[in-house]
């Protein structure tokens, strides 16, 4: 099972499994073997396996990063015009991270100061309006307590991620990228769609996707999880900090939004 997110590629089979077959074992026998059976002098040292404390860590550092990032970008008070640079910048070095597969800490923590530039120059825009005064907290109190609940929902099994629960999330994801994507064709064509203009549909289109954001952190935690069974390398913490981060990113945005529509209703 795959997650969602984009940053996140499937594991490596287990030597030795049939093709098509990932199990989530601990390093075999014959690998540890290998590894304890070097010469101490002289030859380099194996990297250590991934842990929890690991992947925790270097998220924990990422999300400072951008909420640092975030904190003076809010406080310019021309704010709004770093959005544009911002989501250049952070949409080039995603997707240099995605496929070269790049666990470089300089890379990963540089995206992360791009985001929070652009997650701070959206909520100061809001914030310049008086009717939205401190949506930009609630929408961080909001976002990181999904996160959390849906890492206590994880942790206690009461939604288990099985082949059937990733196919149909990933389905709904696409639709609802492909339903955006329309949306914003057609307003670039002056077609209103009110998707997007603060009335009914849109508050209902934005708590789908907010359900749909936070059950994906489902599948983010399953792929973690699976990763330090296997016996990933330490450096994979950096990789899996900036999925994480983007998926926090998306769901920040759409409570952003959210908050938005509900004080203008």
């Amino acid at each position: 099972m795959e997650s969602s997110n984009p940053a996140f590629r499937s594991l490596r089979e287990q030597p030795g499994a049939q093709p098509g077959v990932r199990t989530p074992m601990a390093p075999t026998a014959a690998y540890l073997q290998e590894m304890y059976g070097q010469p101490s002098v002289g030859a380099p040292a194996r990297e250590r396996f991934l842990t929890l404390d690991d992947v925790v860590a270097k998220t924990s550092i990422v999300l400072a990063m951008g909420v640092v990032a975030a904190v003076l970008t809010i406080s310019f008070s021309t704010s709004w015009a770093l959005v544009v640079p911002a989501l250049i910048v952070g949409l080039v070095l995603s997707l240099v991270i995605i496929f070269k597969q790049s666990t470089n800490p300089a890379l990963i923590l540089s995206y992360a100061a791009a985001e929070g530039v652009l997650l701070g120059a959206i909520t100061g825009a809001f914030q310049e309006n008086p009717k939205y005064a401190g949506i930009g907290l609630q929408a961080l109190v909001g976002t990181l307590g999904v996160f959390a609940g849906m890492l206590v929902v994880y942790k206690t099994g009461a939604i288990r991620v099985t082949p059937k629960f990733t196919k149909m999330l990933l389905g709904v994801m696409v639709g609802i990228f492909a339903l955006v994507l329309f949306n914003l064709v057609a307003s670039a064509f002056g077609a209103n769609l009110h998707l997007r203009d603060g009335g009914t549909m849109s508050i209902v289109l934005s708590l789908v996707i907010i359900v749909v954001a936070a059950l994906s952190f489902l599948l983010d935690f399953d792929q973690i999880d699976r990763a330090i069974k296997i016996g990933a390398p330490a450096s994979a913490a950096w990789y899996f900090a900036f999925g994480l981060m983007v998926t926090l990113v998306w769901l920040y945005l759409e409570i952003l939004q959210f908050l938005g529509y509900m004080r203008n209703s």
